[in-house]
């Protein structure tokens, strides 16, 4: 069968589905939760005394019930909210209904952090899945007081820190480039500000965080290692209310409310931080004229168009910028935008349709009368993405779709200045498409077994415009001649790739507190990143799949026990797993790949592989709460070309890592958070010796790499926060007093070779003087050491 006629078949089943799936003999409503206006999904609904048939909400907070004889009383509940039990008439049956539900006013004894059900894990069929509630990351202790959500994702067993004060991820011994992170289902290409200290997203326009490590769902794909799902949350539809923070280098606020009426609402989220003001304040004229700053603006707008059918518009902008003295100047732009259609037919059948753009861009400038140039590039993703689901019955779920994206990697401009040195740079651009069919489903076979199947189709072509080198022999290389070169015209097909992707999950629960799962998947990623920094640059180069770089392909299987004790109260999990990878790419030694139209000439690829065991004791409910991890792991590189052909480890390798995570309520009024890290320090090389170049030591490094590491990591965080009793005020406050860094470790960010004169590391020889010793020394760097902050936090 032709793709065409797959899609015309995927198109008309689900206009058909929409056309003939009314039911008169139906109630119809909507559940929210009345404090702001958010649809609680998994409510349950049913008449009084037939609880057994009701049902239960949807994504969207929606539900159908059978209608039975009239009047009647309907009951709603769900966890942690009040019960609702409203008489409805024949009058009421004739329209959808809006029921509001009032958070329960619980003891201290019985707080729950989570945002699911407490027996949530052990009932669903997810594996490497985790959910960490926005409310969780506001009480984790910050770094400069800044609440992080990628700081606190590497709080999570099998997630690696890049290092010393970087948000940058590693999952499962994949590298960076390898999770897919997106807000509202459009991709976001660098999801960081001050160089990876902080992540672009504000916590409090959010929704939900969910991170999948593994089984991830079949309608999603494109990266080989993880999946970072991102939700903005929606404004509430009775009246405007607002949030925000005055922290030490920053400052955000978050309103939301009714846009046009109760059927649309508006949430605008913005933060801007103040480092450069404190600069302007130096007496020193060079430190003055330095710029340093980062502001990020996110938004979203919900219309409710009749009773089955809603529009949400998101947008996000987010930008960048270090200026040093007029002289130099680096900056970088995110802009995010999608929209989703969600169209809810019957309480059987669901679409969801949705459009996104991203776009990344950077500049570099260098005013220099003789050596100055502006260097600038951008990189941008649309998409269009159609999902229909149908729930034929109570044990079963089935989705399919399709996810079409085009990828444009500009051309890198490299402009020197007038009478500049320096020679003019232009590449050839890069684009690509990519077009997904995908369809998977969840059956229970009994209460005890359960499974789920995907199967995602990836057929992707390298397009032009554009330009193919061919080399002598077939094989690109920085020494290999230039034989000719092929030009391709606009949408051209210049190399097509397609792959299968399989995924299958097992759930087994053995008792009402234990289940056994596990799970396979299988990834492919046809763009990647060429950087020889493990913690991600502004200024990373992407490559996409082409004639000579072919996709990556991931297999993982993993294993899992999950346990629950003490009514739910206590989680226990222990995961294993294996990841398997082919056609990762790194860098020759001395390779250069900004610069050069024929990246593939600095690239070597071939295989790698990952393996670990994580343990996670979690506790939800209580006046304590938190989570202890442990992960063992290990990941493996294997190309032909690097480390004389033989295995090495990654930068990112850490076979040890450990993690605390600890909040206590005192009182309505006081709380505090702890957090401690410990973990093998990263793989690099070091220095077997050196030797001289015009007078100078030059360090000498081995042709094996990665066989030194850093010290062992280890950090301890601690938060105080106190805030006035909820009393029915319009303002409400509260501070934050953190301490990063409690007792002061020295964590290493860095190594540097070099000689040291008259035993003192800040001298130079070039302007201090006298010379009267020289040895060979290493000058560690670090960040940060004891580092307090104070926040401000406010509700109106």
């Amino acid at each position: 069968m032709s793709l065409f006629r797959v899609l015309t078949l995927f198109f008309i089943t689900g206009l058909s589905v929409q056309a003939f799936s009314q039911d008169p003999k139906i109630i119809s409503g909507e559940v929210m939760d009345v404090s702001n206006s958010e649809p609680l999904i998994g409510a349950n609904v049913y008449w009084e005394g037939k609880s057994e048939s009701g049902v239960v909400t949807d994504l969207n907070g929606k539900f159908e019930l059978e209608l039975v004889d009239l009047p009647n009383r309907l009951i709603i509940s769900y966890v942690g909210f009040e019960r609702s039990i409203r008489v409805i008439n024949p009058k009421d049956a004739e329209r959808p209904i809006r029921f509001f539900l009032k958070p329960e006013e619980m003891s201290l004894d019985e707080i729950i952090i989570q945002e699911r059900k407490p027996d949530e894990q052990l009932k669903n069929l997810e594996m490497g899945k985790s959910t960490v509630p926005i409310e969780t990351i506001k009480n984790i202790p910050a770094l400069f007081g800044e609440v992080d959500l990628f700081r606190s994702l590497q709080l999570l067993p099998g997630v690696q820190t890049a290092g010393e004060g970087t948000t940058g991820l590693f999952v499962r011994g994949g590298s960076a480039d390898q999770n897919l992170v997106q807000l509202d289902g459009a991709p976001v290409y660098n999801a960081s500000h001050f160089f990876g200290i902080f992540s672009v997203f504000n916590p409090d326009g959010l929704k939900s965080v969910d991170l999948y490590k593994g089984n991830m769902p079949a309608s999603f794909g494109g990266r080989a290692a993880s999946l970072i799902d991102v939700s903005l949350r929606e404004g509430n539809n009775q009246q405007i209310r607002g949030e925000g923070g005055i922290g030490s280098i920053s400052s955000r606020l978050t309103i939301d409310g009714p846009l046009f009426g109760k059927n649309s609402t508006f949430i605008l989220s913005g933060r801007r931080t103040y480092a450069d003001i404190f600069l302007g304040l130096s007496s020193d004229e060079a430190i003055r004229n330095n710029k340093l700053n980062f502001h990020d603006l996110s938004g979203k707008v919900s219309f409710i168009l009749g009773d089955r059918d809603k529009i949400s518009i998101s947008s996000y902008e987010g930008s960048d910028f270090l200026g040093l003295d007029e002289a130099f100047g680096l900056g970088w732009t995110n802009w995010v935008t999608a929209v989703n259609w969600n169209r809810v037919s019957s309480e059987k059948y669901y679409f969801d349709l949705q459009g996104y753009h991203s776009r990344y861009n950077y500049s570099v400038e260098f005013d220099d009368p003789e050596t100055g140039f502006e260097w600038s590039n951008k990189l941008s993703e649309s998409g269009l993405k159609a999902v229909w689901t149908f729930l034929p019955d109570d044990q079963t779920q089935l989705n399919w779709g399709i996810h079409s994206q085009y990828y444009n990697f500009a051309p890198i401009d490299l402009d020197p200045s007038p009478g500049s040195a320096i020679e003019s740079i232009v590449t050839n651009p890069k684009n690509g498409l990519l077009n997904n069919i995908f369809v998977s489903g969840n059956y229970e076979f009994s209460p005890k077994l359960s499974a789920e199947a995907g199967l995602r189709w990836g057929l992707f072509n390298q397009v032009g415009k554009g330009v193919d080198y061919l080399y002598e022999d077939g094989l690109p290389g920085p020494e290999v001649e230039i034989i000719d070169s092929l030009n391709y015209g606009t949408l051209e097909n210049m190399q097509f790739y397609q792959g299968l992707e399989p995924r299958i999950a097992f759930r087994y629960r053995v008792n009402d507190l234990f289940s056994i799962k596990t799970a396979y998947n299988r990834n492919f990623q046809y763009i990647q990143i060429a950087s020889n920094s493990s913690a991600g640059l502004p200024i990373d180069r992407w490559i996409l799949s082409g004639r000579y770089i072919a996709p990556v392909k991931s297999d993982q299987i993993s294993l899992g026990l999950f346990h629950n004790f003490d009514q739910n109260r206590w989680e226990l999990s222990i995961e294993g797993y294996y990841k398997d990878l082919d056609n990762v790419i790194d860098l020759r030694n001395g390779a250069q790949v900004l610069f050069t139209d024929q990246v593939e000439t600095e690239l070597l690829a071939g295989r790698g592989w990952a393996y670990g065991t994580e343990f996670l004791l979690r506790k939800n409910i209580g006046k304590t709460t938190g989570w202890l991890a442990y992960t063992w792991s290990r990941a493996w590189r294997e190309i032909e070309g690097v480390s004389k052909n033989e295995p090495y480890n990654p930068r990112f390798d850490r076979p040890h890592d450990v993690t605390l995570v600890l909040n206590h309520e005192f009182s309505s009024s006081w709380s505090a958070g702890l957090t401690f890290v410990h973990t093998t320090g990263q793989a690099v090389s070091y220095p077997v010796g050196s030797y001289l170049v015009d007078n100078q030591s030059v360090p000498l490094y081995s042709e094996f790499r990665n066989l030194d590491r850093f010290p062992d990591y280890h950090r301890m965080d601690a938060s105080v926060t106190w805030k006035n009793a909820d009393k029915g005020r319009k303002w409400r406050g509260s501070w934050n007093f953190s301490i990063y860094n409690l007792y002061g470790r020295k964590n290493p960010f860095a190594y540097e070779f070099r000689q040291i004169y008259n035993d003192d590391i800040t001298f130079d020889a070039g302007s201090d003087g006298e010379i009267f010793s020289s040895r060979p020394g290493v000058v560690m760097t670090y960040l940060f050491t004891f580092l307090p902050s104070i926040t401000y936090n406010f509700q109106f």
